[in-house]
């Protein structure tokens, strides 16, 4: 029984782990994109389908973490995490919509500074 636990327990953290990562990898690209934007006649394609592919992994993230929590019976400290960037990449999307730059480029900074951060506490 408890073999089946821990298998469980490293299951969900893998899981979760590679939520993260997907995230993290995503608010990468969307940097990468960001400098398309500027650069590329196709940039704004590029970022605006990223954005997309980048809310998408911070959902994925919530799932993962929720998952890990509730029946596997991990700490429920993820879901807050995840939780919190779900909000930060609306305000993120809200920002990037209304063409707000003052704000938009430090919040996608920060976002992807304390994503790298989680990714490396896991």
């Amino acid at each position: 029984m408890a073999t089946q636990v821990t298998t469980k327990t490293q299951l969900s953290s893998l899981f979760l782990k590679i939520a993260i990562a997907s995230q993290t990898l995503t608010i990468f690209l969307q940097a990468v994109s960001a400098g398309l934007l500027l650069t590329s006649s196709y940039g704004e394609t590029l970022h605006s389908v990223g954005a997309r592919v980048m809310y998408g992994a911070s959902m994925l993230y919530v799932l993962t973490a929720v998952l890990a929590w509730k029946p596997g019976g991990s700490s429920p400290r993820p879901v807050w995490h995840a939780s919190g960037f779900l909000v930060l990449a609306s305000v993120q999307v809200v920002l990037g919509i209304m063409h707000v730059p003052l704000v938009h480029v430090p919040l996608g900074v920060l976002m992807f500074g304390l994503s790298v951060l989680v990714l490396a506490r896991r």
